[in-house]
């Protein structure tokens, strides 16, 4: 029996046009892997969501905050390209759950690390800032190990759909967040909001190990041969780097992404403070769930515009770049009325678009590693997601000193804004589909 799921299994290996995974496999793994983004945001937007609670607490200033939201990312660009290459080599299911041990211990202890970092002194935020690089690092793995499983496992015509939809889960978790972690702030205080949070972390943890990993040992793919181009070369291939540094549509990818970001990770990080400060009697749980509900059913949407397209016989690269266009666009228009507007509820459907079209992203240009180099995706995808977060930690950081000095939020979206239009110049221009390695 043994030999036959052996041979079965290298016959399979070898045929880049057929999945690895069973149905049933792609069930359990499609749900898992949503379910650990779910998590994997829900502990990352907990932090700007009880930012504001803290800091009045422990008397921050908005440079301190913006410092300590913005400390993350310092840690998420260590990681991506050293996940991705690690996922590449030896199969991303061991990289995301000793990452994910890591990210949720620390969401867990942090009302811990808060309170005792007043031992320090003028050292407390320094400690807090340094516990919150090594929280960013540990989540820098996921989605460059996400996209190598996917890559891995899964035919080429269905990497990049199951993968976009994959991303939804980031809406799910700040959704989670959004509605548990305000309910708990309001009635139970903001450490016992980091604590559930990182409870439920450690027990998709445990799921992940004791189930959908242990549901693999039935196969020998991705043990002897941990990547589906291993098993074709028989040797382990570097990446190509310099193939890929040469080509215009390979950096027009990762500025597109770069741009994306910096409007994502702003609104992600600021969000929460945004409404507090401008519409202080707006029900927390309402501003921090109904823009994120947007996102899942836009990526979808994306989904199923591309495969309407793609059988309308459009270039992948004209697809590409149009629903890429639209996320860019889109997003600029609400962005200027955010200036604008005074008004509650305009500013709650503004910000629903912006956090709606990223959707679109999830369907373009984060996918498109696996359009330039499919045999490296994770290794490509780590790197363009490491130019990506460091917009995201500089826009963080200068959204707060901006805010400190001119109490501004117009000058915080309108930076945006532009930096999303540079995004969708270089990538209309210079972006491709085309395989470059």
């Amino acid at each position: 029996m043994m030999e036959e799921k052996l041979k079965y299994s290298f016959l399979r290996e070898l045929n880049d046009g057929q999945s690895i995974w069973t149905r049933n496999e792609k069930r359990t793994w499609f749900l898992t892997l949503l379910t650990g983004t779910c998590m994997l945001y829900s502990t990352r937007t907990t932090m700007p969501l009880l930012v504001p609670a803290v800091a009045a607490e422990r008397k921050w200033s908005k440079t301190d905050s913006g410092t300590v939201l913005s400390s993350f990312f310092w840690g998420y660009t260590l990681t991506q390209v050293l996940g991705g290459y690690l996922s590449d080599k030896f199969g991303g299911q061991k990289v995301i759950l000793l990452a994910a041990i890591g990210w949720s211990l620390i969401t867990f202890w942090m009302p811990n690390i808060i309170t005792s970092s007043s031992v320090f002194a003028s050292y407390s935020i320094p400690f807090i800032v340094t516990i919150r690089i090594v929280n960013g690092a540990c989540q820098g793995v996921h989605f460059p190990s996400m996209i190598s499983i996917t890559s891995q496992n899964l035919s080429a015509n269905e990497r990049a759909s199951f993968f976009s939809i994959l991303t939804s889960g980031s809406a799910l978790g700040t959704l989670l967040t959004g509605i548990l972690g305000s309910f708990i702030l309001d009635y139970f205080g903001w450490p016992t909001a980091f604590r559930v949070i990182g409870f439920l972390g450690l027990s998709w943890t445990l799921f992940l190990r004791y189930y959908t990993m242990a549901s693999d040992r039935s196969r020998i793919i991705n043990i002897s041969l941990p990547s589906r181009i291993y098993s074709k070369l028989g040797t382990h291939e570097t990446v190509p780097w310099l193939r890929l540094f040469e080509r215009s549509s390979f950096w027009a990818c990762v500025l597109a992404h770069a741009c994306e970001m910096n409007c994502f990770f702003v609104l992600l990080s600021w969000l929460p403070t945004y409404f507090h400060e401008n519409f202080p009697h707006a029900k927390g749980w309402v501003v921090n769930m109904i823009p994120w509900l947007a996102l899942p059913p836009v990526t979808f949407a994306g989904k199923l515009l591309t495969e309407h397209l793609l059988a309308k016989q459009w270039s992948l690269t004209r697809i590409r770049k149009l629903v890429q266009s639209i996320c860019f666009l889109g997003q600029n228009c609400a962005l200027f009325m955010m200036c604008r507007t005074q008004d509650f509820n305009m500013a709650l459907t503004c910000m629903s678009i912006i956090i709606g079209l990223s959707g679109l992203h999830n369907n373009a240009v984060t996918v498109n590693p696996q359009d330039l180099a499919p045999s490296h995706s994770g290794s490509v995808f780590g790197l363009m997601n490491t130019v990506g977060a460091i917009p995201g930690f500089l826009g963080v950081y200068l959204a707060g000193h901006i805010l400190e000095l001119t109490q501004s939020w117009s000058a915080v979206f309108s930076t945006a804004a532009a930096i999303n239009t540079f995004g969708w110049l270089i990538f209309s221009v210079f972006g491709s589909a085309e395989t470059i390695v």
